[in-house]
């Protein structure tokens, strides 16, 4: 089967009328804005210079489709099946480096950088119930699979179709707790509050074709396949993407203070491959109904896929949007959401009864036919390359193409 991280025609979903954007890194110049058509990739950076200012405008995707009307021969491209090629070449080189290592192609970026990068937890029923045993087992998954049982005999049914803060959900919770069921992460699974964190500080995501990190720490860990949302500082939503909000299961099962441990390591959070900007083809109810796929591949043959369709959420994805941004709290460069996971692979992998963890090569493909297919291999964090372009490298480096610009267009 050839490399999924390379297959142009999964990566970018199927429907041409799509607006994709993303960004790309460029040898000498840095991170640059661009917009996919008919294979290539234009530089779009005239409606940024960031992504946080390119999602701000009035109607970005009519922006974006007015500058790729106008694109000449003269317009800087790229042909998108070399740039994956690159970026996965790139991860290979740099891959191991304990310094930083300067990358030498035009290569994929996560598609974000100023936007806060925010997620949403417990927002699926069958990943609350996971979250549960986690917490049940203190870590150990060895204990899993006798734990989910007994919570599926309990309250699998009970909790399936009820709506989060409803009158009838904190019924259940005090049921629950009368019965010494009650848990933190039932408490805002079914709660009138959901968990809403801080996945990662900003511009510490990894784009498609990227290396994601597991920390070393972790024997019991998983994806999160996710829908992340793209809004604006106004707290609108005005796009979508994949992503993967890893996960350490043993981590955060020992206690839920250790949330930060297991959440927010070197390249723990992959977003991509391209925002696909809202219009009036793809609406925030259409990225809200779209269908997840994840797919496993180990370097050892293990396989895993599994389907979920969005709609299954708990809270809507508007609800947890509310949730984030408001009158208590603001994100003036904006935000990126990640919406929750369908997903909680149970599947044994090394012995019976310990379920699923990541090998080191595991490469995770997560798809929707509306959004493309994010691609990342699985390394440690330790061994992932080395964050090292912050805010103030962002700064530096737009100041010299405006510079650049000046000298090459004079007033």
């Amino acid at each position: 089967m050839s490399d999924p991280r390379v297959r142009t025609e999964t990566v970018v979903p199927t429907q041409a009328t799509a607006t994709l954007v993303g960004r790309v890194w460029l040898p000498g110049a840095g991170p640059r804005l661009v917009a996919v058509r008919d294979g290539r990739l234009f530089d779009v950076t005239t409606l940024g210079p960031t992504m946080a200012d390119l999602v701000e405008r009035d109607n970005p995707s009519r922006d974006v489709g007015t500058v790729l009307d106008q694109a000449s021969d003269r317009t800087r491209s790229w042909v998108l099946a070399d740039v994956l090629r690159a970026t996965v070449s790139e991860a290979d080189r740099r891959r191991g480096h304990d310094a930083a290592v300067e990358i030498e192609q035009t290569i994929l970026l996560s598609p974000v950088d100023l936007q806060v990068l925010k997620a949403a937890g417990v927002t699926f029923v069958e990943s609350m119930v996971e979250r549960v045993i986690e917490e049940r087992v203190g870590g150990d998954p060895t204990r899993a699979a006798e734990i989910r049982a007994q919570l599926g005999e309990s309250i699998g049914s009970s909790i399936a179709n009820i709506e989060p803060g409803s009158d009838a959900a904190l019924a259940v919770l005090e049921v629950l707790r009368e019965n010494g069921l009650w848990s933190q992460y039932l408490q805002v699974g079914l709660g009138t509050y959901p968990e809403v964190f801080t996945k990662g500080a900003v511009l510490s995501s990894v784009g498609h074709g990227s290396d994601v990190g597991i920390a070393s720490i972790s024997s019991w860990n998983n994806p999160e396949p996710e829908l992340v949302l793209v809004v604006d500082s106004l707290g609108q939503a005005r796009g979508a993407t994949l992503g993967n909000d890893a996960n350490l299961r043993d981590i955060e099962g020992a206690s839920a203070l250790l949330l930060p441990l297991a959440k927010d390591n070197n390249a723990s959070g992959s977003i991509g491959p391209f925002i696909r900007l809202f219009d009036d083809g793809f609406s925030l109810e259409d990225a809200a109904n779209t269908t997840i796929t994840m797919r496993i591949d180990g370097e050892d043959g293990f396989e895993l896929e599994a389907t979920a369709p969005q709609s299954q959420i708990s809270r809507s994805v508007r609800h947890l949007i509310a949730a984030t941004v408001n009158r208590a709290h603001q994100y003036p460069d904006g935000l990126v959401l990640f919406c929750g996971t369908p997903f909680a692979p149970t599947k044994d992998r090394d012995a019976d009864g310990m379920g699923f963890t990541h090998h080191e090569g595991d490469l995770v493909s997560i798809s929707s036919p509306d959004l493309g297919t994010l691609v990342n291999r699985v390394t440690s964090s330790e061994s992932a390359p080395r964050w090292d372009f912050g805010i103030r490298d962002l700064m530096a480096s737009l100041n010299s193409s405006a510079e650049a610009k000046h000298e090459a267009f004079p007033s």
